[in-house]
């Protein structure tokens, strides 16, 4: 969901909304080096008679970005949180349960620790949640639920590190909306934030089944707008992303995918191919083999779906966090 500039705004405030917008794109906040590329890469935008203002304005970032660093003590830790939770103000109080510690947390670890970046994804966050109310999505709102939860389903296993395991079959037609596939995905995100409430790191390990995958499978709206909602309103909540045994095609693709997701995140996508037994020990690294579904090389013996146990297990969560029955989501 990129958005264009207002002509109507001042050249500064186009100055830092390119900035803001190739840094949230490319997110390469862990070396100064990075950062100077950014730097020229956006330089590299503008006109001849800019760049001088742009040096400036944006060497001030840079400086700022590098100066933030993962914090050496968990108090310092602690302190952070705490400035956060002072920038946010009232917002505190608008939304306790959202914007706890753990959550804050995640906004920091996504945004390299800085304060500032952290505060300004949390409001923007906020504001999203006051219109899309994706606490309020159920199970029962889900268009398609049966064909939507093949599609893509909360595991009924962890990973060997306790992580959380979310499973889709990207080639499986969805015979939902637009819409109603980013309201599945949103519920899906809030059911794993809300289980991972007293995680201190990256919780989800997200396993894709890509065989069998074409251009008609995944849609670039839909990509786009699924790594906005994840990269921005979820932030560091997927641990590791596995595409199983893309095909070849899948290639062309991803060169134009991956420009709309940060780096942090392009680095935590592991690609896995059954024909290569060295990028399987990925797998084998991460799973119980005997849990795991024999599609992805796992030796488990449970060959279907059960939509009756899951739909049964979604109820349950639904409850535990207090989602309303037949709330649509919008407000």
């Amino acid at each position: 969901m990129g958005y264009q500039p207002k002509q109507t705004r001042s050249e500064a405030a186009q100055l830092e909304w390119l900035f803001s917008q190739e840094q949230q794109e490319k997110h390469t906040q862990h070396t100064e080096a990075n950062l100077v590329a950014d730097l020229q890469f956006t330089c590299g935008r503008l006109q001849p008679s800019q760049h001088s203002q742009a040096m400036s304005y944006l060497l001030k970032k840079i400086r700022s970005e590098t100066a933030q660093q993962r914090p050496s003590s968990s108090e310092e830790e602690q302190a952070k949180v705490n400035e956060v939770r002072d920038l946010l103000g009232a917002l505190t109080e608008e939304m306790p349960s959202f914007l706890s510690d753990t959550t804050i947390r995640r906004f920091l670890r996504a945004r390299n620790w800085s304060t500032e970046q952290a505060t300004k994804g949390l409001k923007e966050t906020v504001k999203w949640r006051r219109e899309y109310r994706p606490d309020a999505i159920s199970w029962e709102d889900i268009a398609e639920m049966e064909d939507e939860a093949k599609r893509t389903h909360v595991a009924d296993y962890l990973d060997k590190n306790g992580r959380s395991v979310l499973v889709s079959n990207v080639p499986m037609k969805s015979k939902a909306s637009f819409k109603d596939q980013i309201k599945h995905l949103v519920y899906l995100l809030e059911y794993f934030a809300t289980n991972s409430a007293n995680e201190q790191d990256d919780y989800v390990v997200w396993l894709t089944d890509f065989r069998g995958w074409s251009i008609s499978s995944t849609p670039f709206s839909i990509t786009r707008e699924s790594m906005h909602i994840i990269q921005n309103y979820y932030p560091g909540l997927i641990a590791v992303a596995i595409p199983f045994d893309p095909p070849r095609i899948f290639e062309s693709f991803w060169k134009i995918a991956k420009k709309f997701i940060q780096q942090h995140m392009k680095e935590k996508v592991k690609f896995v191919y059954a024909s290569n037994a060295e990028s399987m020990k990925i797998i084998e690294d991460l799973f119980d083999l005997d849990t795991l579904e024999p599609s992805f090389g796992g030796r488990s013996t449970t060959t279907s779906f059960d939509i009756n146990k899951y739909a049964e297990r979604m109820r349950r969560a639904d409850k535990v966090r207090g989602a309303s029955r037949n709330a649509n989501g919008y407000n």
